[in-house]
């Protein structure tokens, strides 16, 4: 028997992944960054667990990416910080990852925080 597939479009050309459990679409949340992060805030409706994880890569990834470009203006200096950010930020995207595949719901300082502000936020206007 052929596995069904993990991603399906809808009638409205939507992709869906009803298929996948919580958490692999939480460490999924982190593979591609911030940009993977908005794609789960986007398409995920229904767990929490998923969007707190997608609200968490988005923030923490999205200023990476902007210390990133601005380290980048920096002469010399901003090339060795921009290298050390980036190692950082490897360590983390697969601690990151690795947690939510483990099923924990995993607050970094001050930016679990605010991810589950956002979560607050969304619960409150539905």
């Amino acid at each position: 028997m052929a596995p069904k597939n993990l991603l399906q479009l809808n009638r409205k050309g939507v992709i869906i992944m009803d298929n996948l459990d919580e958490k692999t679409k939480g460490a999924l949340a982190y593979l591609l960054g911030f940009l993977s992060g908005i794609f789960f805030i986007l398409t995920e409706k229904k767990s929490s667990f998923v969007r707190f994880h997608a609200w968490q890569s988005t923030i923490v990834f999205g200023l990476f990416f902007v210390a990133d470009i601005i380290l980048g203006f920096l002469p010399i200096f901003g090339f060795f910080l921009v290298n050390i950010l980036g190692l950082t930020a490897f360590v983390l995207w697969l601690f990151l990852m690795w947690k939510a595949y483990q099923g924990e719901q995993y607050h970094l300082p001050y930016v679990g925080a605010w991810a589950d502000q956002q979560l607050a936020k969304e619960k409150k206007n539905a």
